[in-house]
C-alpha cells in the first residue's frame, strides 16, 4: 500500500557550527539545530495545507534517530576569516488553511540576520501572492548569522523548516 507523504506538522530551527573540516562544520550546525540524528532530505518550498506549526521540542519528540526527514533548508559555508554568514527560511501562511503556503530559503555573505530574514519573508510572500493574488495571513522568518573565526576553520550556518509526517 502506498501512502501519500504529506506532512502534518512543521517546526523551525537554526544552527551554526565550526570545525577544520567543512563537512564536520555542517554536522556541528545540525547538532546546534538539534537535527543531526536524522537522514535529512531537502525539498522545495511548499507548506502543505493544514500543516500545524509546532515548537522544535514538540516536533523532535515525534521523530526517531535515523528516520528519513524532509526539510526546507538554507545552508551556507566558508572558511574565509572574518566573513559573516547568514541563512534564513521565510514562511508565508495561507489565508485559507485548505490551501498551501510557501517556505523560502535564503543565504548570503556579509548580511545581517535581520536583513536576511526580511529577504526570506519577501521571497515567501511573493511566491504566495503571485499564486493566490492576495497577501498571506502571516509571514515570519528564522534567520541565523555567524562570523568565521580568525583560525580559518570552516563555519556553516543553517536555517530549516523540518516536516513531521
Amino acid at each position: 500500500m502506498i501512502t501519500k507523504l504529506i506532512p502534518k506538522k512543521v517546526f523551525f530551527t537554526s544552527g551554526a557550527g565550526t570545525h577544520p573540516e567543512k563537512l564536520e562544520s555542517f554536522e556541528a550546525a545540525l547538532r546546534d539545530a538539534c537535527i543531526e540524528k536524522f537522514n535529512l532530505v531537502t525539498v522545495s518550498s511548499i507548506l502543505p495545507p493544514r500543516c500545524e506549526i509546532v515548537t522544535k521540542e514538540e516536533g523532535l519528540k515525534e521523530l526517531s534517530p535515523g528516520e528519513i526527514v524532509f526539510c526546507v533548508m538554507s545552508r551556507i559555508s566558508s572558511n574565509d576569516p572574518g566573513k559573516t554568514l547568514t541563512s534564513s527560511v521565510g514562511c508565508a501562511l495561507p489565508v485559507d488553511i485548505s490551501k498551501h503556503g510557501y517556505i523560502s530559503e535564503y543565504h548570503a555573505y556579509e548580511e545581517s540576520a535581520q536583513d536576511a530574514g526580511a529577504h526570506a519573508v519577501k521571497l515567501a510572500e511573493s511566491m504566495y501572492s503571485t499564486w493566490t493574488k492576495e497577501e498571506p495571513l502571516k509571514t515570519f522568518s528564522i534567520p541565523r548569522s555567524s562570523t568565521v573565526k580568525d583560525s580559518g576553520d570552516w563555519m556553516t550556518v543553517i536555517s530549516a523548516a523540518v516536516f513531521v509526517i
